[in-house]
Formats: structure tokens, sequence, C-alpha cells
């Protein structure tokens, strides 16, 4: 079953809906983020994409990413509850609800409006050449994750 297509204005207006009915104070269901560290964690994504702010990894952990780690982030397959993440991605220090939701948003809505064409070949951060389904379910699907994750 394909995930909903992320870069489909209707699909991100809706993703940014449920984001928006998110408070400082929701809490999880699952998991030991609260919802800022969340949102930041969502970010992160967004970051090795349009920021230059992670080291890139080198040719041997690229290998390990590309060989073991890959199908699990860009496949269809939805990620189990209270999985490790990768470094990168573990936000530990508290961080501002409204600047890191708004962050999000605008990284969502940018992505969207580049459109599916943009990315269809591009090179990610650890997976080397994604093609345009492999991103939007990278995308979507960890979005949608933590979403769920919040009850949203």
């Amino acid at each position: 079953m394909a995930l909903p297509n992320i870069f489909d204005k209707e699909v991100s207006e809706n993703t940014i809906h449920r984001i928006d009915q998110l408070k400082p104070d929701t809490q999880p269901l699952w998991g030991k983020m609260n919802v800022s560290q969340m949102l930041a964690h969502c970010n992160v994504t967004y970051e090795m994409v349009y920021e230059d702010k992670h080291p890139k990894p080198n040719f041997l952990m690229k290998f390990f990413l590309k060989s073991f780690i890959k199908e699990t982030v860009t496949g269809e397959k939805p990620y189990k509850r209270n999985t490790r993440t990768a470094p990168a991605f573990l936000i530990i220090d508290s961080r501002d609800f409204e600047k890191e939701k708004t962050r999000l948003i605008n990284y969502i809505r940018k992505t969207q409006e580049l459109g599916e064409v943009h990315f269809d070949n591009k090179a990610s951060h650890s997976f080397g050449k994604l093609n345009i389904n492999e991103w939007n379910n990278m995308f979507y699907k960890h979005l949608d994750h933590h979403l769920n994750q919040f009850g949203v």
C-alpha cells in the first residue's frame, strides 16, 4: 500500500493541520520525548536536506546505512514504537515549542512547493540518490509516526 504523497498540497496541508493540533503540553502515547523535542527531532530530516549543519557520513558509514537502514527509512512499512534513532536525531535538551513547530511547518511547505520532480534522483544526506517514492516515504512516514505518537 502506497503512503500518502507529501508532495501533494492536500496531504502536506493535512499534515500541517495535525501539527497545528499539538499544544506545548501534549503528552506522548509512547516514548521519552516531549512534544517540543519531537518537533525538533522531525526537523532534523529537513535540516539534512536544506541546511549544512549535520556532518555527512563517511564512506563506510554510508555503505552501512544504504545496506541495512535505507529500506527501513524509505520503505512503506511503518516504524515500530520505541525503536532507537540515529545520534543526529537524538534531542535531549529543551526546545522552544513554537519555534520548532514553525520550522517544521515551513520545511513541509517548502518541500511541497519544490515538488517531487526536485527530489527525483536527488542524493540524500545518508542514503545516496533516492527516487520520488523513497523521498516521499522518508518524509511522510517519519512525520506520521511521530504525529501518531502524540495522538494527532
